[in-house]
């Protein structure tokens, strides 16, 4: 998979779900990716704005509510799904530099047609958790960036997606 740290510009209610944010994020490419993320219950736009945030950058385009989405924030949640907080990268991590794990190679990210056909995202997501000091992790293996570890604001043992 291929995560990058990725900056939110700017964060507007979507026209068309009141579910929905649009995010324009900046992800060290020569264009800003527009982001439809599902966050607009769980926390204001001030709360999005502004952040470094993770984004999963090598999922197919998507089409949310009439808008094509080009990638996916990863935010952690509690068990029932009422406590949502985005995860972050630490400040002085640079937009576009791609996450790594302790330990692990990071390796050329697979093309978005192979992440959807051999559903690649989905075996990657369901191990990713924070733990009990709200560091995100895969498999136990810390996610780092080369400023430090991706954390949430204060959900321990909690799943990300």
């Amino acid at each position: 998979m291929e995560l990058k740290v990725g900056k939110v510009l700017s964060v507007e209610n979507h026209p068309e779900s009141e579910k929905l944010y649009v995010e324009m994020v900046e992800c060290g490419e020569d264009e800003p990716r527009l982001i439809c993320s599902g966050l607009a219950p769980y926390m204001s736009k001030d709360d999005v704005l502004g952040k470094l945030v993770i984004v999963v950058a090598n999922l197919k385009p998507r089409n949310m509510a009439g808008m094509k989405s080009n990638g996916m924030l990863l935010a952690a949640s509690d068990a029932a799904h009422e406590n949502v907080e985005l995860l972050c990268a630490p400040e002085g991590a640079v937009p576009g530099e791609r996450i790594t794990w302790d330990g692990a190679e990071n390796i050329e990210p697979h093309g978005v047609n192979k992440v959807a056909k051999k559903k690649i995202w989905e075996g990657v997501q369901k191990d990713l958790k924070t733990d009990a000091t709200k560091g995100a992790n895969w498999n136990g293996l810390p996610m780092l960036t080369s400023a430090g570890q991706c954390t949430c604001a204060s959900l321990t043992d909690a799943n990300v997606g």
